[in-house]
């Protein structure tokens, strides 16, 4: 099971000094994974919860596939709406030929109304935006003569039913977000009954990192959440479940942690201490 990391792009702490110093973080010490997310306007309805300044996720990525080496790096979500089908498939297929193969394409219909007001995006069409960002995408990855996209996996998120038949019909994976172990573990038979007699897609969950000195307890415990010992049990539940990439989310939800991300570099550090990140490398 591979281990990717959710990395701030927003926030006032946020720039590109801060940036680099997450890149080096994620890589050095051995996660598989980078990921950023997405947002175009920052409307009232996105400042709640991802404050500015926005970096955009393919302008951001790129500049890292630069400045990093061996990471894999990726979108947790990437909104499909906001842009041209065509115009995110050369995106990504560009970003994934410069990185040298490296990219992973996590995808979503977005919930922000008023980000989709501004941007002139009807809300109501988002799905079949969606999936027509998804086929262009898939027919990219066949015009080796064009695009020459390779092989980019592309992650369905959305915990809700319909983001599974998503990912049963045009995804490689499906990309849960933020919930308790209990939740992951009916997921995964909610996946193989949507499925049916189809492939069920692979099981990529992004967890919370939140490591505490005492133990968290009780129903509403999400994964990712409690002492180390906690955290490292909830990974391997994971690999139990069929996990084949955990990506952590250390991003708490308070715009000031961007202002001093040392505290999540060593949540990152104690995690990797105890989970030996290194086989999964050498499979890379």
């Amino acid at each position: 099971m591979r281990i990717g990391v959710n990395v701030p792009n927003f926030g006032p702490g946020t720039d590109p000094g801060v940036l680099r110093g997450w890149a080096q973080t994620v890589e050095g010490l051995g996660f598989d994974l980078l990921m950023v997310s997405d947002h175009v306007v920052v409307t009232p309805d996105v400042a709640e919860q991802y404050p500015a300044p926005f970096y955009e996720p393919f302008t951001t990525l790129a500049w890292l596939a630069g400045i990093t080496g061996r990471v894999r790096l990726g979108t947790t979500v990437l909104i499909a709406p906001y842009r041209h089908p065509l115009l995110t498939a050369r995106m990504a297929a560009n970003l994934n030929q410069l990185s040298g193969g490296r990219l992973v394409l996590g995808v979503a219909s977005g919930w922000a109304r008023q980000e989709f007001a501004a941007l002139g995006v009807p809300f109501g069409r988002r799905g079949k935006l969606t999936d027509d960002t998804l086929l262009a995408i898939r027919a990219a990855r066949d015009d080796t003569e064009d695009y020459r996209a390779g092989p980019i996996p592309l992650w369905i998120g959305g915990n809700s039913d319909a983001g599974i038949r998503r990912a049963v019909r045009l995804g490689d994976a499906w990309h849960p977000l933020r919930n308790t172990l209990p939740w992951l573990r009916d997921a995964v038979d909610r996946v193989k009954a949507i499925a049916g007699d189809r492939p069920a897609p692979a099981f990529v969950p992004r967890i919370i990192l939140r490591i505490t000195r005492s133990q968290v307890t009780g129903p509403d415990r999400l994964a990712g959440e409690g002492t180390i010992g906690q955290v490292i049990e909830d990974l391997e539940q994971l690999r139990l479940l069929g996990a084949e990439t955990v990506v952590l989310d250390p991003f708490d939800g308070d715009p000031d942690e961007t202002l001093h991300p040392e505290a999540k570099w060593q949540m990152l550090a104690a995690v990797a201490a105890h989970w030996d990140l290194h086989p999964r490398m050498e499979q890379l």
